[in-house]
């Protein structure tokens, strides 16, 4: 697997389905990426990429897992443009 693409697919669709904030910065709810059908189809394991994308901090998001249900609200902040 090559978590570079991975990450850049994710930051793909990121900017896909998120909206800017105050701040100017790209950002989406974890809910609404994880129930997208075309993220269903393209991440094999979406939080691993997610880990993976705010390790290189090309995002962030408060806490060090996301869990579908419980972090459906936890925003994922796009860092670079």
């Amino acid at each position: 697997m090559d978590t570079e693409h991975e990450v850049d697919l994710l930051i793909e669709e990121i900017r896909r389905l998120g909206s800017t904030g105050a701040d100017g910065k790209i950002r989406v709810k974890f809910g609404v990426l994880f129930a997208d059908d075309k993220c269903a189809n393209l991440f094999e394991a979406l939080v691993g990429t997610l880990r993976a994308a705010k390790r290189k901090k090309k995002i962030s998001f408060a806490g060090e897992l996301l869990l579908q249900g419980v972090h459906d609200d936890v925003d994922i902040v796009l860092e670079t443009d």
